[in-house]
């Protein structure tokens, strides 16, 4: 089992933009999904904003990467770009990776919805392990510019046909606002003590 050192990016790390870019192309390619391509000038923003997780194994090759992206003015955050590097995967770094990047978010916008489109079962199911539920694209944000992202998918003809109502990716929505309702709803009532 291979060890792993996820963290937050900093401007440390800007050499490996070109490196996440290339790595991001090539597995969208091979697994013939679609993808929002950034720029590495993009990622390293990313980076210099402390809005990225980088991981690297434990003799310090890069291992995988993620990304936050706001929309609708903060009220949405998105976890994007997840890659890990190819001889990596299946070692459950890409879940290392979701954790750290989910934490982020939390930490740096409390009160947002966090949502992600995705192809991928096993991103599927990390997701719902953090309390993500799949929804229609209807709840998603309504921010032009995160679906302008969308353009360089090869599948977005689909989406723009359909309205922007679906597409071959599956919507999963993070809702704050349902997770402290059902902690109010758990959270047992408080005794009353008589004297």
């Amino acid at each position: 089992m291979n060890k792993f050192v996820v963290q937050v990016a900093t401007c440390s790390h800007l050499e490996f933009a070109h490196t996440i870019c290339s790595e991001m192309e090539a597995s969208a390619k091979a697994r013939g999904t679609g993808i929002a391509k950034r720029s590495p000038e993009y990622l390293r923003a990313k980076m210099l904003e402390g809005k990225a997780v980088i991981a690297f194994s434990e003799d310090g090759t890069w291992a995988g990467f993620c990304y936050i992206e706001t929309w609708g003015h903060g009220q949405y955050v998105a976890n994007s770009g997840l890659i890990v590097a190819p001889e990596f995967r299946k070692s459950g770094l890409a879940k290392a990776i979701k954790e750290k990047i989910f934490e982020l978010s939390r930490s740096r916008f409390p009160e947002a919805k966090i949502f992600g489109l995705t192809t991928g079962l096993a991103v599927m199911r990390i997701n719902s392990e953090l309390g993500y539920q799949p929804v229609t694209y209807s709840e998603l944000t309504d921010d032009d510019a995160f679906w302008e992202g969308c353009r360089s998918c090869i599948n977005f003809n689909i989406l723009t046909a359909k309205e922007r109502k679906n597409c071959l990716c599956t919507a999963m929505l993070f809702d704050p606002e349902q997770l402290s309702k059902k902690a109010r709803q758990t959270t047992p009532e408080t005794e009353v003590v008589r004297r």
